[in-house]
């Protein structure tokens, strides 16, 4: 039976966490595109995309996305986009996606991604097409289109917690690695530090300190935003997916890890570290040692470091795969000559 696709003003969102939830309970889609995700960052950001429904003759979801519309900066003016689960604004998609797509049925993913395909190509208000943190074969990439330019590629590094439940994790590292946490390990007393996961009453003080510790480290610092901060706390406060751990040892607060548990996988998703005792102290990578021992403990297959190219992400993994970040452009004389001028100039999409 053909499924019918079609775009709506968001509802209000009593009654859109049930429609969601449902779905998801159908489907084999990551912690980036349930609602645990979703409603903390529509409510914590107060932002409005629209909403693409995909449904059966019955009327039964069979997926669900979001699509920010925005004009965005382009080099020689704006274009009116459409963003996939994000909003457009860049301040509002400071949470950053990752494994994004559509909320689908399994077993549908194939039909309901072409038929929202086709409701993409029915509209004529976007010129360009925004899908962030998406798998490198995406179905979603097969939507026709005068340009389709990756804009990013980035690793997501992982740790296998089979192989650290088989071996000793540091003999699994390379030896420069290895002797940094073990050069780490001698200034906090020889051990790994001890963790604590928050209690309801201890988020609100432990993502305060989180805050703290990163103030004045980036020079974006997502902590310093108090949409983000509410999203950060809704994360946690709302799902026993998401755990806040605490690092300690006998000198205090070793780190914080804000982590979510999904299918598995332990996913890093912020992290704060207190200042080295020592000029070779490295306090996050003490934190992510102890979180790769606990959760190989608990049985989990994987412990990943998401998205971002940083060295230590690097350091600590024994596998990798990878996101991507495209941008799909329709026709468009400003667009073309964007491309002329970007291969004269030879000016990569992504400058």
């Amino acid at each position: 039976m053909a499924l019918t696709a079609h775009f709506t003003r968001l509802p209000d969102l009593a009654s859109l966490a049930p429609r969601w939830q449902a779905l998801e309970s159908r489907a084999a889609a990551s912690f980036f595109l349930g609602w645990t995700w979703t409603g903390a960052w529509l409510e914590s950001y107060a932002v409005r995309p629209e909403l693409l429904a995909v449904t059966d003759a019955q009327g039964r979801d069979v997926a669900l996305a979001l699509f920010g519309h925005a004009l965005q900066p382009r080099l020689l003016g704006r274009s009116a986009t459409l963003s996939l689960n994000q909003s457009g604004d860049p301040g509002a998609d400071r949470p950053f996606i990752e494994y994004n797509g559509l909320l689908a049925a399994k077993g549908r993913e194939g039909e309901a991604t072409r038929a929202a395909l086709q409701a993409l190509q029915n509209r004529n208000d976007w010129r360009t097409l925004r899908l962030d943190g998406i798998a490198p074969d995406s179905p979603l990439l097969t939507i026709p289109a005068r340009r389709k330019t990756r804009l990013d590629r980035s690793p997501v590094y992982q740790v296998d917690l089979a192989a650290v439940r088989a071996a000793d994790y540091l003999s699994l590292l390379s030896s420069n690695s290895r002797a940094q946490i073990r050069r780490a390990l001698k200034d906090h007393g020889g051990a790994l530090p001890a963790i604590a996961k928050a209690a309801p009453a201890d988020i609100a003080p432990w993502l305060e300190e989180m805050r703290s510790l990163n103030t004045g480290r980036h020079a974006d610092n997502a902590w310093d935003d108090p949409a983000f901060r509410r999203f950060a706390a809704a994360l946690a406060s709302r799902d026993e997916k998401v755990e806040l751990l605490r690092f300690t040892d006998g000198g205090g607060t070793v780190g914080l890890l804000l982590n979510v548990l999904h299918d598995g996988i332990a996913m890093n998703y912020q992290s704060a570290f207190a200042a080295p005792r020592a000029p070779k102290d490295k306090p996050g990578l003490l934190c992510h040692a102890a979180a790769v021992a606990h959760y190989a403990e608990r049985g989990l297959a994987l412990y990943s470091l998401l998205a971002g190219k940083d060295r230590y992400k690097q350091s600590l993994a024994t596998r990798e795969e990878a996101l991507e970040w495209w941008q799909v452009d329709r026709f468009s004389p400003r667009l073309e000559a964007e491309a002329w001028l970007r291969k004269l100039l030879r000016r990569p999409a992504s400058a």
